[in-house]
């Protein structure tokens, strides 16, 4: 049977699609607009293998026709799903360990209650290990604390709202944490996890752009987790958004960056607090930007 003349045919000694240099262009210039991403010509391989998928999908037969599919709606479902493609999710309970101890420090310290922003939420290791500090160090006080988690990519915010994880995802975490912290699945779960209630209650999930106009964010953080973020965006992109992180932080709010992250560019606003955690400036007024 011939294929679709909308398919296009598997080819034995090519790929599917070919990817030509204005094309790729075109998608590392449309994902910098849409979520700031800066795409490194290196990334070629990898944009290729993700969004060849979405041509599948769609039964198209060049990239270009897809850009143009895109670009006639910009308010199409398919930004959504052209962003998800290109957004990397690598995460892990407790990932960057040594930011925990300095957070359980900083919110022993803090008013209560204690709200954190993490930025970057991905399928929500992150956010439930924050969590889970804030109950390990306040105990029944935690339950009034918030941790607000955002995400650009819907995909992976679903997941994280779930909170079902593989017992290899959770194989790291201790076993009075696991115990503690999660439930053992049975039946159709079995083999894997689930958050407690009582942790899940405390996290917020929501879908956040960094580069939208307006953050639909109330009330000031004690902490803002932005980590390994920062990497995808180039230097103009980082600074606006930091600047944008300021007016949000309490005078005394900590700031945990990446371990590859360098905010020493902005030390105007932030100053280094520790091993990539920065706090505001002390020559920056109260709630000012």
């Amino acid at each position: 049977m011939n294929p679709s003349p909308r398919v296009a045919a598997l080819s034995p000694t090519g790929p599917d699609f070919i990817l030509t240099d204005t094309d790729f262009a075109r998608i590392r210039q449309l994902i910098h607009q849409r979520a700031g991403i800066s795409l490194s010509v290196q990334k070629r391989q990898m944009v290729y293998s993700r969004l060849s998928r979405r041509l599948r999908e769609l039964e198209m037969r060049e990239f270009s026709t897809y850009l143009g599919f895109l670009e006639a709606d910009p308010r199409s479902h398919e930004w959504e799903l052209f962003t998800n493609a290109l957004t990397t999710n690598l995460t892990a309970f407790f990932r960057e360990a040594h930011h925990f101890p300095l957070l359980a420090e900083h919110v022993r310290q803090c008013p209560q209650p204690v709200t954190i922003w993490c930025s970057a939420a991905s399928t929500g290791e992150e956010p439930y290990s924050i969590a889970m500090t804030l109950i390990e160090t306040l105990g029944s006080r935690a339950s009034a604390c918030s941790v607000v988690a955002t995400d650009i990519d819907t995909q992976v915010l679903a997941k994280a709202v779930d909170g079902i994880f593989t017992m290899e995802q959770a194989s790291k975490l201790p076993a009075d944490r696991l115990k503690r912290f999660f439930l053992k699945g049975s039946g159709a779960h079995a083999g894997k996890v689930r958050i407690r209630p009582e942790v899940a209650a405390m996290v917020k999930f929501s879908q956040l752009n960094l580069l939208d106009p307006k953050w639909p964010l109330k009330g000031l953080f004690d902490a803002i987790f932005c980590r390994n973020v920062m990497i995808y965006f180039d230097k103009p992109t980082q600074e606006k958004i930091l600047q944008r992180f300021v007016p949000l932080m309490k005078p005394d709010a900590l700031l945990f960056a990446g371990h590859s992250e360098n905010f020493s560019f902005a030390q105007q606003t932030l100053r280094l607090r520790g091993q990539t955690v920065y706090g505001l400036a002390e020559n920056l007024p109260k709630g000012a930007a």
